[in-house]
Formats: C-alpha cells, structure tokens, sequence
C-alpha cells in the first residue's frame, strides 16, 4: 500500500465527509471508491445497450445526487426577479 495526500478546501472536504458517512464510509473509503468509480466509468465509456443498463445507469445518478430539484414556483420565482433586477448568472 501507498499513502497519498490531497489537499481539499475545509468546505469541500466537508461535503465529501458528509457524503462518505451517509453512506457508511470512511472518507478515506469514500475518496477510494470514487475514483475507481470514475475510472470504471472511463474505461467502459458508458455504452448502454439494454434497458437494465439504462436503468443502472440511473440509479447510479440518483445515488450520487444529494441536491432536490427546485420546484418550478422557486424557478420562477428566480426568473422573475432576474426580469425586475435585470441580474444575470451567466
């Protein structure tokens, strides 16, 4: 085994350490698993040729989401103010 360090902002380390305990893990566990999970990903190119993978391929999203969608009162909510203050996000 080799040990590695990485140097993270204290507020992204965090978000990664709450991720890593919602699912149980270490964050050195979790920091481990996402990469393999990411070079899996570039190694397969994610070619999907059945509704099983399709579906795997989905789970896989959500389980990796930890953010809700805004509901589309708060979306216009936003467009709104954006038309009244003339504020862009781009």
């Amino acid at each position: 085994m080799t040990r590695i360090h990485l140097l993270l902002d204290e507020a992204e380390k965090e978000r990664f350490r709450r991720q890593a305990n919602r699912e149980g893990k270490s964050l050195a566990a979790w920091l481990r698993d996402a990469a393999r999970e990411k070079l899996a990903a570039v190694e397969r190119h994610m070619h999907m040729s059945t509704v099983r993978e399709l579906r795997a391929f989905f789970a896989a999203c959500t389980g990796r989401e930890t953010r809700k969608e805004p509901d589309w009162e708060e979306h216009r909510r936003v467009i709104e103010q954006s038309i009244r203050t003339g504020f862009s996000a781009s």
